[in-house]
C-alpha cells in the first residue's frame, strides 16, 4: 500500500503582536492580504493565547493579567520562489517580530480519504 505523494514546498511563519498597525490596519491582516492578493497556494492566521517576545514581557489570556497584544502567528505555504517574492513585498511593513521560512513536504487529500 503507497500513500499519498508529498510537493516539496516552504512554510513562512510570521509572528507578531495582536496590537501591531500598518497605516492603522492589524499587520497580521495586512500580511495575510498581500498573501492572498500574490495568489499564494494557503494562510492562516493565529491568534496565542500566552506567550513571549523580544521584550521579555509574557503576555497572556489569563483574567489576572489580561493582555491586549496576543502573539498572532501568519503562516503561509507555497513553492519557495512564490515565498521569496512574498517576503520582497512586506519588506516595507517593518515587521517587529519573528520571521521563520522552513521547508515543507505538502500533502493533497481530496476527501474521499486519499491524497495526491
Amino acid at each position: 500500500m503507497s500513500g499519498p505523494v508529498g510537493q516539496a514546498a516552504e512554510r513562512l511563519t510570521v509572528i507578531v503582536g495582536e496590537s501591531d498597525r500598518y497605516h492603522q490596519k492589524a499587520l497580521h491582516s495586512e500580511i495575510l492580504h498581500r498573501a492572498h492578493a500574490a495568489g499564494l497556494a494557503g494562510a492562516s492566521v493565529w491568534r496565542g493565547f500566552e506567550g513571549y517576545g523580544a521584550r521579555n514581557h509574557i503576555h497572556t489570556t489569563r483574567i489576572l493579567s489580561l493582555s491586549e497584544d496576543l502573539p498572532v502567528k501568519i503562516e503561509i505555504v507555497d513553492a519557495p520562489e512564490r515565498i521569496d517574492e512574498l517576503v520582497a513585498s512586506l519588506a516595507d511593513l517593518e515587521i517587529n517580530g519573528l520571521v521563520v521560512r522552513e521547508p515543507v513536504t505538502v500533502v493533497h487529500f481530496d476527501g474521499s480519504g486519499t491524497g495526491r
